[in-house]
């Protein structure tokens, strides 16, 4: 049975600069799997691409006088896998299984919609859930490779 081995909880405004220090705060929590450059990557990628979905989309049409807020949440276990769930209490997808479709936009189409798409590819698994008016929680998954001596 896996173990936690460390975690943390963090909330920040949703604003743009927040994307960047997400990141960094990923990469910084992670280190001590002593993950390869290419896995820090791959998460910084995911995390980044979450985060931004949730600046851009999530409180959209949602009144001023609700907080605007990113939730993460981060654990390593003791097995090197890493889980990030990110979510806000924003707006909600209507249909997230089209939501997970290539090129899928509610937007202008300035936007590619491969936001999924691209957690995805740089995870071993992503969960998304969403209520409508109330928010969307993304969990990602990503397991280390063996620990270089």
């Amino acid at each position: 049975m896996k173990r936690i081995i460390n975690e943390m909880k963090l909330r920040l405004p949703a604003i743009s600069v927040n994307e960047s220090v997400c990141r960094s705060i990923i990469s910084a929590f992670c280190a001590e799997l002593n993950p390869t450059v290419e896995e820090i990557g791959d998460l910084r990628c995911a995390v980044s691409e979450a985060i931004t979905n949730c600046i851009v989309h999530a409180y959209k049409g949602v009144s001023e006088m609700n907080p605007r807020y990113i939730y993460i949440s981060a654990r390593l276990y003791d097995t090197r896998e890493v889980t990030v769930e990110i979510s806000d209490n924003g707006c909600g997808i209507a249909d997230v299984e089209a939501a997970r479709m290539p090129s899928y936009t509610t937007g202008d189409g300035e936007r590619s919609g491969m936001g999924f798409l691209v957690m995805e590819s740089f995870t071993d698994s992503l969960s998304v859930k969403s209520k409508l008016g109330r928010g969307t929680t993304v969990l990602m998954r990503k397991s280390l490779s063996p620990e270089r001596k």
